[in-house]
């Protein structure tokens, strides 16, 4: 008798099983993005700044402990090493309730701190980015470090007397600095980066460095701040040579931009929003592989109290409107007048709070 011949057919693989697989390996690919993601992001320093209600403020026990503040200052700049952001625990963040949902202000700034261990010093470059997911578009604020404010946490705490915006940083650390441009300036701010001058010139050449358009008269006065930072940073950076549109490293446009004696602190906050316009611009025209790789080598150099989420949300957000970015600088000219001793701005407050909400929400926010 013969053997019965094998005649089953084959199974089919049916239209649900491809589906599933299809699931399953975007899945998969979500998956591995998210993980890498948050490894990569999971690598920048993110300090624990609490932020409580205003009823909460005056109970709340604060620890001491020195994790509050982050940074690497047991290695100098010239190592690799990064100023730590101040975090005084007796000036928390105070909670502040989003204006509008579309537009989130963040307060990145600089410190004048002349090494790792210079942290309890004043804030220098100080700009607040509005980005508006709606509207695609970043807004770039400056304030000035002289503008005359009320220094305080609380309305019930604040100084009864006008003092510099640039001492709230240095007398209660980041927390009294956002509470008083809040408070001053009816903001919402909850959410900072903060960098020192090394670390911003390496995040800018990463890029490859921006194109800016430097003076003749420039040249001298940028050069002097050059050879100042040459002394502090691991990779000196030559001094600049002739005026012109130029392809300038990380440190030559930091710089450029902290030239203080060739004008005014006007132009110079105009210089530091054409050096944060440059490096946004150079990032947008990175393709999405080029963009992670930036992200993944800027880790460990600027310190943020958003965690993994707030920070790809906010990058997610901001990609909309690199290309439509605004400038305004506060006080606005003809807003403010000028004491002499100390020298201060003393500023219309009422006109500029209202000029500048309306520069930010464009009246959305009423």
């Amino acid at each position: 008798m013969s053997k019965k011949q094998n005649t089953a057919t084959p199974r089919k693989t049916s239209w649900k099983q491809i589906f599933l697989r299809f699931i399953c390996a975007i899945l998969g690919l979500a998956i591995g993005c998210t993980l890498y993601i948050y490894k990569v992001l999971g690598g920048f320093k993110y300090v624990v700044t609490p932020i409580v209600s205003e009823q909460e403020y005056d109970t709340l026990e604060l620890s001491t402990d020195s994790s509050l503040t982050g940074g690497d200052v047991d290695s100098s700049w010239a190592d690799g090493g990064h100023t730590r952001v101040y975090v005084d625990p007796a000036h928390p963040i105070i909670e502040v309730k989003q204006k509008d949902k579309n537009v989130e202000n963040i307060l990145v700034f600089g410190v004048d701190s002349r090494g790792s261990d210079d942290y309890q010093c004043r804030s220098d470059a100080m700009m607040i980015v509005s980005i508006n997911k709606k509207a695609n578009t970043i807004k770039l604020v400056s304030l000035m470090r002289d503008t005359g404010v009320y220094i305080g946490d609380t309305k019930d705490t604040q100084s009864s007397s006008l003092d510099k915006l640039t001492h709230a940083y240095a007398y209660g650390g980041v927390g009294l600095m956002i509470n008083t441009i809040n408070l001053n300036f009816d903001l919402d701010i909850q959410r900072f980066v903060m960098l020192d001058f090394g670390s911003a010139a390496d995040v800018i050449d990463l890029v490859g460095g921006v194109d800016i358009d430097v003076s003749p008269d420039e040249v001298k006065y940028a050069n002097y701040v050059i050879t100042e930072m040459n002394t502090l940073v691991k990779d000196p950076a030559p001094l600049l040579t002739t005026g012109g549109t130029q392809t300038l490293s990380g440190v030559q446009a930091i710089g450029w931009s902290r030239i203080r004696y060739l004008d005014s602190d006007f132009v110079r906050t105009s210089r530091q929003r054409t050096v944060a316009t440059a490096l946004i611009a150079k990032v947008s025209e990175m393709n999405y592989l080029q963009q992670m790789a930036l992200v993944e080598d800027s880790t460990g150099m600027f310190e943020t109290n958003m965690q993994t989420l707030d920070l790809a949300r906010v990058g997610l957000d901001g990609m909309g409107g690199a290309k439509n970015i605004e400038e305004y600088r506060l006080p606005e000219d003809n807003l403010y007048t000028v004491q002499d001793n100390p020298w201060m701005m003393i500023v219309d407050m009422d006109t500029q709070v209202e000029r500048l909400h309306d520069f930010i929400w464009g009246g959305e926010n009423e």
